[in-house]
């Protein structure tokens, strides 16, 4: 279990809340190729160490919301509200 800190709810049990996965900037829909859309919906990186992931609190606020998460020891610093 790994416990989440909603900005809004507060510390969260993992099976409230939905991971949305990496935060990866959006292409520019009018100048973006093929491959860059490819990339950017399907293509993450999922390295064992920080990455910066959207949550959605689906159990409670139902906001998003964006963490830094070290995927190897599951440590969480910095929230935001989106």
């Amino acid at each position: 279990m790994i416990v989440v800190p909603c900005p809004n709810c507060g510390p969260r049990n993992s099976g409230d809340l939905r991971n949305c996965g990496e935060l990866v900037p959006r292409p520019d829909p009018s100048t973006a190729s093929l491959v860059e859309w490819r990339e950017y919906l399907y293509m993450r990186k999922n390295p064992a160490d920080w990455v910066t992931e959207t949550w959605y609190c689906r159990g409670g606020c139902r906001r998003y919301f964006t963490i830094e998460r070290n995927t190897a020891t599951n440590e969480i610093r910095g929230q935001e509200a989106s």
